[in-house]
This record gives C-alpha cells, sequence and structure tokens, in this order.
C-alpha cells in the first residue's frame, strides 16, 4: 500500500523558477528512470508522481506539466488524456507509452503536447520536451486569451457606438456635443447612453439615461432602449406614450426583475425659446445662458422598471437667446472631493461649469465671458478632467454627459 508522501519525487530542489511536473505512472522502474534522467541534466523540474489516474485527478492542478503513461489500471489509452484536460485544460500533457506513430499522432490530435517512446527518451531531450510542452500550452493559452479579447473588444465596440450614436439634427443653428467614460480602472462597458433627434415637426428631443449596474447585459438593455427611444421620436409619437413604451420594454428585455434605468429627456419647440423636461428617476438638467448655470427642476416619476407608472408630466422650460442644456448621469458627480467621503454634488458641478465658462474663451470681441455660447466638447473635456482631479483619479462609475446648445446667430 503507497502512502500520499510516497506519491513525491524530487528531481530537483524546489523553487520559483522550477516546473511542477506531475509523472503518473504506475511502474516503479520507469518512473525511477524518468526522476533519474532529469536528476542527471539538473533540470530545474519538480516532480511529484501518482501511481493511477485517480491519484492524477487529484494532483493535476498543482501541475504546469503531467507526463502521462498511457497504459493504467484504471486508465487506457486516450481515456486518462481526455479526463486531465477536462479537469484542467491549460496543462500541458505529455504521453508515454510503447512505439506507435499512430498513437502518437491521435494523441497529438486529442490535446497532448507531445508524445515520447519509452526506453528511446535521453535526459536531455526529455527536459526539452517538458520545456517546449509547457511553453507552447502558454503560447496557446495566451493566444485563446488574445482571441477573446478582441472578440470581447469588437463587442464591446459594437455596443458603445449603439450607447454612443450621432445625433439627427437639420437645424444649424444647433450644437451637440457629448461624453462618455468608463468608470473604474477595468474600464467596464456601463449602461450610459443618450441621444439627440430632431423629429420631422421641428421639435428637437434629447435623452441621456443610465441602466443600473454595469455590464455587457446593462450595456445592451441601454442600446434598447435608446434605439427604441430614437425610434419612437421619429415616428412622432408624444412623450408620454414614449416613456410608457419605454417602460413596457424594459421589463421585458430586462434579464432579471431589480434591472432598471433612469432617463431624462428634454423636448426643444421648433422656436427654440421653449422646452419640456421630463424625469424618471434621473438628475435634473443644467441650463446654461447668460444668466448663469442652474437646474431645470421639474416633477420627477421612478425610474423605469419600477412601479406601474404609466404617466411622465413634464415642466415647460424657457429657453432665451443662445443656451445650452446639459443632461449628465450621476457618475459624474459622485467623485469625492479630496481625501474625505464628501460627493461633488450638483452644486459642485454647477461652480465647476461656472469656472471652466469664465476660464474658456470669450464669446466676442468684448471679451465677455463664454456664458451664453454653446457648450463645446472641450469645455465637456475641461470639466470631467476637474471632476477626476477632485477625485484623485478616474471614477468609480461610469459617465455620460450631453450638451444641446442653441445659438441664433448661427
Amino acid at each position: 500500500m503507497t502512502s500520499n508522501a510516497e506519491l513525491d519525487a524530487t528531481a530537483a530542489p524546489s523553487g520559483h523558477d522550477h516546473v511542477p511536473v506531475l509523472l503518473v505512472e504506475d511502474d516503479d522502474g520507469d518512473a525511477l528512470l524518468v526522476e533519474e534522467l532529469l536528476r542527471e541534466v539538473d533540470a530545474p523540474v519538480v516532480v511529484k508522481r501518482a501511481r493511477s489516474l485517480g491519484q492524477a485527478t487529484t494532483l493535476v492542478s498543482q501541475a504546469a506539466c503531467v507526463l502521462l503513461d498511457l497504459g493504467l489500471p484504471d486508465s487506457q489509452g486516450l481515456q486518462g488524456l481526455k479526463q486531465l484536460l477536462g479537469l484542467e485544460p491549460q496543462v500541458a500533457v505529455v504521453l508515454t507509452g510503447q512505439a506507435s506513430e499512430h498513437l502518437g499522432e491521435q494523441a497529438v490530435r486529442a490535446g497532448a503536447q507531445d508524445y515520447l517512446v519509452k526506453g528511446e527518451v535521453a535526459g536531455p531531450m526529455l527536459h526539452r520536451v517538458i520545456r517546449y510542452a509547457v511553453e507552447r500550452r502558454r503560447a496557446e493559452q495566451a493566444q485563446r486569451e488574445l482571441r477573446v479579447a478582441q472578440v470581447l473588444a469588437e463587442e464591446n465596440s459594437r455596443l458603445e457606438r449603439g450607447l454612443l450614436p450621432s445625433p439627427l439634427l437639420a437645424d444649424g443653428r444647433l450644437s451637440v456635443s457629448a461624453r462618455g467614460h468608463a468608470g473604474g480602472q477595468q474600464h467596464l462597458l456601463g449602461g450610459d447612453f443618450y441621444d439627440v433627434v430632431e423629429a420631422a415637426d421641428g421639435w428637437v428631443h434629447a435623452l441621456i439615461g443610465d441602466v443600473c449596474g454595469r455590464g455587457p447585459a446593462e450595456a445592451a438593455l441601454g442600446v434598447c432602449l435608446r434605439v427604441a427611444w430614437r425610434t419612437l421620436v421619429l415616428a412622432g409619437r408624444p412623450a408620454d406614450e414614449i416613456l410608457a413604451t419605454l417602460n413596457q420594454l424594459l421589463e421585458h428585455e430586462r434579464q432579471d426583475d431589480t434591472m432598471f434605468a433612469t432617463l431624462c429627456m428634454v423636448s426643444v419647440a421648433p422656436d427654440r425659446g421653449t422646452g419640456w423636461v421630463r424625469m424618471a428617476g434621473h438628475l435634473p438638467p443644467l441650463l446654461v445662458a447668460r444668466g448663469g448655470v442652474r437646474e431645470l427642476q421639474t416633477p420627477t416619476s421612478p425610474p423605469l422598471g419600477l412601479g406601474q407608472v404609466r404617466h411622465w408630466p413634464g415642466t415647460q422650460v424657457r429657453l432665451d437667446g443662445s443656451w445650452s442644456v446639459l443632461l449628465y448621469t450621476d457618475g459624474l458627480i459622485e467623485g469625492r472631493i479630496g481625501r474625505g467621503s464628501e460627493r461633488l454634488g450638483s452644486e459642485g458641478l454647477m461652480e465647476l461649469i461656472r469656472q471652466a465658462l469664465l476660464t474658456g474663451p470669450p464669446a466676442d470681441g468684448n471679451g465677455e465671458a463664454a456664458a451664453g455660447a454653446p457648450v463645446d466638447g472641450q469645455l465637456l473635456d475641461r470639466v470631467i478632467g476637474h471632476v477626476r482631479d477632485l477625485n484623485g483619479g478616474d471614477l468609480v462609475d461610469d459617465l455620460a454627459i450631453l450638451a444641446l446648445g442653441f445659438s441664433p446667430g448661427r
């Protein structure tokens, strides 16, 4: 009877740069020969021995390379190879057995890195086979991970294009600037989305939304809601019906009942002097005009997916002269201020925008501050940069900010 301690046989002193090898061999003589061959060439490996496939299954997770005998008491042929690779797909397996060119080809096709014929292997060759097997398996794994990363990047790119579309505008007096950034150091895809569409009747509608959570599922749901919103706007449906339909769509498309989305919708009349603001659990937009920066307050309804709301009351707002309406998600104001727990908040954001306007280029030759000029991408970049500086680095949450501007002189 063999104890667990007798399964260990060290071919070289243990160390961080030594390759862990699992020798699966029931014959004591063959096992001793393998260990001696590796010891003769001072191979930087640490050998652990298993006498059966059953014992090997408990040790394979600790190995970078497995030397697997094809004839074991509880495994014959390629059965053991398939079982070990099923447990540890990343391990490099080298099969050992009798001379058989056909069997060697089968072994490689089945996932083995190499096939060695017993009695025909010298120490240098055995060491080289182990090293090459491990490196090939690492290279294969790296290629697989690279391919997965490429596919994921392509999918994320498609989702991002769906979340952050090009505006549809015919009125040359209008301008749109927008920014969207994934939060955190991992830069996972989020569910923030926005859109701007000018309908056939001259009304211009702007949307910003935030699906709770981060990841492909949230991003896909955000794309679904944005595309549905754009379709309904282009079809000329009233705002109440649009939001009610989006709420119904979210309930059908979400992966579980905990997913919800906040929305803010701004509709600007063809005269560009009035508009309507509707919110579903979202932050109020900001109006930037010559009078400064202020929130456009309106009654808010619950987010989409929470409750049975079918009516979203809006508030009419006055828009005089040149103006910009800024819609944003909460990731922009939830960053910390310094080392404490205090957050930026909407008041802090408005102050940053005021500072950015005052330090920006003048609106005209008289040197007036650009508070009445449409907000552009450079100003958004400055504001986001200040928010990050105050936070001491990348923001944890995703953020999106959309500026719809109007200049009657354009």
